[in-house]
């Protein structure tokens, strides 16, 4: 993409595509950059790899920071954590396009036709249907709307979610119990935090109806992710549609790779060409203000800088 030839004539810019789990590893890598981009929350930066990492001077992400920054870890190292605006529009595009291709069959119909077969299976209709949203923030309140359109009763349920806020949205806002228990289709828009982080559990699995479906396209560990396996193979739920994972990319031999009634993707609700274009074109923005000398926009530490050792400046390798 053409914004990384801004930089051409002050830093080295180099890519990485592969995914390096372990630490070691990976700080031997990135151990002579000054700055870094990463691209969402594919690669994890708590205190143990930071502290591995004594040139780094800036963390610029693609989108919001969703835990996998420490934030309070790079301001003592003194490192400045950037983000850009998110990719709204992709994630919400995406999600109702796993929906869709969940409960009507279309990946396994295609599978099917290419192995000479045709119409193996019965889809589900939507209309007249219940639309659960857990989080019914700028994207759950879009797919709600979604909902609406097709006809659907929709209810939601939030951390922090008013009577008034749902409302204002045309739909209801229940307990969580009562969401899942009455759904026909549960679909997660939440932000990834400790207070989210493993909400949805065996037990709220288990009040689903069998005809139900899961879609998640947030963050994989809002959800016990052995728990949904379990009640995907034992047919307690009808199917589920997902783009995040506990582990990304998805190791091999997982077994949700083995379930017929799971539609997956890559974690590729935001991997879209306006979306990069988005992100990169902030990202850059944002070095540039650094190498200029100044606290790029969407800084989440600017006080990060009181806590550099010296004058220490941009080398300009990033």
């Amino acid at each position: 993409m053409p914004y990384w030839e801004r930089l051409r004539e002050r830093a080295t810019v180099e890519g990485f595509r592969d995914t390096l789990t372990d630490e070691a590893h990976l700080a031997e890598r990135l151990a002579p950059y000054e700055v870094l981009v990463l691209i969402r929350e594919r690669t994890r930066f708590p205190a143990s790899l930071l502290v591995r990492l004594p040139r780094l001077e800036v963390l610029a992400l693609t989108g919001r920071n969703s835990g996998h920054v420490d934030v309070a870890a790079a301001t003592d190292r003194g490192v400045l954590v950037t983000e850009t605006e998110g990719s709204g529009s992709a994630a919400i595009e995406h999600t109702i396009g796993l929906l869709m291709a969940a409960v009507r069959r279309i990946p396994q119909e295609d599978r099917a036709m290419r192995e000479g077969r045709w119409q193996t299976g019965l889809g589900v209709e939507l209309a007249g249907k219940t639309l659960g949203i857990l989080g019914l923030g700028r994207i759950g309140a879009r797919i709600a709307a979604f909902g609406k359109l097709l006809g659907m009763r929709v209810l939601a349920w939030g951390p922090t979610l008013t009577d008034e806020r749902a409302a204002a949205s045309g739909v209801t806002r229940v307990p969580l119990e009562t969401l899942f228990r009455e759904s026909d289709v549960v679909s997660l828009h939440l932000r990834l935090s400790e207070r989210t982080r493993g909400l949805v559990t065996a037990e709220h699995l288990s009040l689903m109806k069998p005809t139900a479906y899961l879609v998640n396209t947030a963050r994989g560990p809002l959800v016990n992710e052995a728990a949904l396996v379990t009640a995907l193979r034992e047919g307690r739920i009808a199917g589920a549609a997902l783009d995040v994972f506990d582990v990304e990319p998805l190791p091999r031999g997982h077994p949700l790779l083995a379930l017929d009634t799971v539609v997956l993707s890559p974690h590729m609700g935001y991997v879209t060409r306006e979306a990069y274009h988005h992100f990169f074109r902030q990202v850059v923005e944002g070095i540039e203000h650094y190498l200029d000398g100044r606290v790029p926009p969407h800084t989440l530490n600017p006080e990060a800088m009181a806590h550099r050792p010296g004058d220490r400046q941009p080398r300009g390798k990033a």
